[in-house]
């Protein structure tokens, strides 16, 4: 679950495994400090977003995001495998497209589906951001227009 986790806040299994490593390092390094050991979850996955969060501010400048994938954009084709996939496929990179901070409380409470008071304990804000902050993420989604497209 915490892979899945941080697979979601990557986009690349590579650096989801790399994350991870990290997290749980910390954690350990952490571990006399830590009172409640059931806990335990809730403190890796803040060290999850902590970590992402520090890998992002520290990016090479020369890393720009571009406009065009190299895919070629999925044709619709009615209820089939391939067209759910797509759909799919658009989404996530929909949703990678958002702002980390984001991301974090959109891959939390839809992909880990947590509920909004789990998400904001795990990311340390209140109940509020997360809904306010969630609320704006899924009007980018609604306004992607690669989702649009997938969608018609």
């Amino acid at each position: 679950m915490l892979l899945r986790t941080a697979r979601s806040l990557t986009g690349n299994p590579s650096d989801a495994e790399d994350l991870l490593q990290t997290a749980l390092a910390k954690t350990y390094v952490a571990w006399e400090r830590i009172e409640d050991h059931r806990a335990l979850d809730g403190y890796v996955r803040r060290a999850l977003v902590n970590t992402r969060t520090s890998q992002w501010r520290k990016r090479k400048v020369d890393e720009f995001a571009c406009d065009e994938l190299p895919e070629p954009d999925p044709v619709p084709a009615g209820d089939d495998p391939a067209e759910q996939q797509a759909l799919r496929d658009a989404m996530w990179r929909a949703v990678m497209r958002l702002p980390a901070r984001q991301r974090a409380m959109v891959v939390l409470r839809y992909y880990e589906d947590l509920s909004e008071a789990q998400t904001a304990e795990v990311l340390g804000v209140s109940v509020g951001t997360v809904k306010s902050a969630v609320s704006r993420a899924l009007g980018k989604l609604r306004e992607d227009a690669e989702l649009g497209i997938v969608r018609n």
